[in-house]
């Protein structure tokens, strides 16, 4: 076994491993295999591992002091498969992206500077830079606060994401068909799908489109509704050239993200709580890695806003007032986003999240790794 030091981090509504890098595999070549392993994949309850058999918890966050001048930390995101044998490193994730600035200030990456701390994060799935504003008290990242975020209980300090220029974050287009809309045809009837490539790639259908109103909720859909979906999101991976529609689910089964919209109308979200029309813009129900996403993912929140700008989208089209700020209404509350404008162009997209440190210890391995070996790298082996 090889003994390797890692932080359990909640960041919005996701949680994940955060290693630093110099305690990775040397070879990146091992890094699937090393992750799989400490997350326990494939195994539908990860049972003997990290994970917590939700795509959701089943997330890593890889992060180095940057070596170059205009950005503070280098920070790869892995979404490491439940019950296949694959990590996924093509996009992003935003509500892991939060808790990277808090993480960096801790381990001493950055100087923490009161009473907020900016940290300039590049996404390295993405090559996109990421402004983290994080809370400082007394030289360490505060936690308390009255910030609270549908889908994580109790509040928090608030942590501020924006995400600036992200277009073309995977496939390099805002559209990768070149068109705002495409129509598909799929084995239960022909529709109109937009797929979106900013910040992560998304594939937005209309509710109405796949059999749904729009407002279900995670534990609402049948197999035969998740099939549909997912036979959706592959035609959009192949559109993307990610790989061929029979291909997607095992090759490509993060992104592009298929996002369910529907226009406002009432519901009762994930707690209970009676969500009113009039309090949102758009309701939207996203699909993570083949299951229903229980709120709404960041970099979800951020493509769909700059959707909502961009001319003839399915998204704009279905917004009939575009503010500066939009108000999205997913199964465990309403998420606000902000968009900065430079002439009728979304420039920035800020959105508020809370994190916090759970646990910080070590991993141990099933297998020996071949661990980096220089002087600042630490390896530890246990012999039983």
């Amino acid at each position: 076994m090889t003994k390797v030091p890692v932080i359990i981090m909640r960041g919005g509504t996701s949680k994940g491993a955060f290693f630093n890098e110099k305690d990775m595999p040397e070879q990146r070549k091992d890094w699937e295999e090393f992750l799989l392993d400490v997350m326990g994949s494939p195994d539908n309850m990860q049972i003997d591992g990290l994970g917590g058999a939700n795509s959701l918890t089943s997330k890593v966050a890889i992060i180095k002091k940057s070596e170059a001048a205009d950005v503070d930390i280098d920070y790869t995101f892995a979404q490491v498969s439940i019950d296949k044998k694959m990590v996924d490193f093509k996009g992003n994730c935003g509500n892991i992206s939060s808790a990277v600035g808090p993480y960096a200030i801790e381990q001493g990456l950055v100087r923490a500077r009161e009473p907020v701390t900016k940290v300039r994060i590049y996404n390295t799935n993405t090559k996109k830079v990421i402004i983290s504003e994080v809370e400082v008290e007394d030289g360490r990242v505060k936690l308390e606060g009255n910030c609270s975020i549908p889908g994580v209980p109790g509040t928090g300090s608030p942590i501020y994401l924006s995400f600036e220029d992200a277009e073309g974050s995977v496939t390099g287009r805002v559209f990768p068909t070149g068109n705002a809309i495409d129509f598909i045809e799929t084995s239960f009837g022909a529709f109109c799908i937009s797929i979106v490539d900013v910040a992560n790639p998304l594939v937005f259908v209309k509710a109405m489109d796949v059999g749904l109103n729009g407002i279900e909720l995670p534990d609402d859909y049948s197999p035969d509704s998740l099939a549909k979906l997912e036979e959706v999101r592959s035609i959009a991976a192949e559109l993307c050239g990610f790989c061929s529609r029979e291909e997607a689910t095992d090759q490509s089964p993060a992104v592009p993200k298929l996002t369910i919209v529907a226009e406002p109308k009432d519901y009762m979200d994930l707690a209970g709580r009676k969500r009113k029309a009039e309090e949102m813009d758009l309701v939207i129900r996203m699909m993570s890695m083949q299951r229903p996403h229980r709120a709404l993912a960041i970099t979800g929140a951020v493509c769909t806003t700059a959707a909502a700008y961009l001319e003839n989208t399915i998204v704009s089209r279905m917004i009939s007032d575009r503010n500066s700020t939009l108000r999205l209404a997913h199964p465990a509350g309403v998420m606000e986003t902000q968009a900065k404008l430079y002439e009728k162009k979304v420039h920035a997209i800020k959105v508020v999240r809370t994190s916090r440190r759970i646990m910080e210890g070590y991993v141990y391995t099933k297998k020996e790794y071949a661990m980096a070996t220089t002087k600042n790298h630490r390896k530890e082996q246990l012999v039983f």
